[in-house]
């Protein structure tokens, strides 16, 4: 039982994350960058936080090849 209340919580956790980020509009174009996708992701895992005055910005530096 304290399976499926655990497993409901995750789940209305993420969903209103989701809600959150197309509220945004950050669904309305592919993340063309990496911080685009990791802003994205944040924002969704941040789920109800972000009605509480979370607003998770992500930037991300990719390694450069070597020389």
């Amino acid at each position: 039982m304290g399976s499926r209340i655990a497993s409901l919580v995750v789940l209305v956790w993420f969903v209103a994350g989701i809600i959150a980020a197309w509220q945004r509009g950050y669904f309305n174009d592919p993340p063309e960058q990496c911080s685009h996708f990791a802003t994205l992701a944040v924002t969704v895992v941040a789920g109800p936080l972000n009605y509480v005055g979370l607003n998770p910005k992500m930037g991300c530096t990719l390694p450069e090849p070597s020389k």
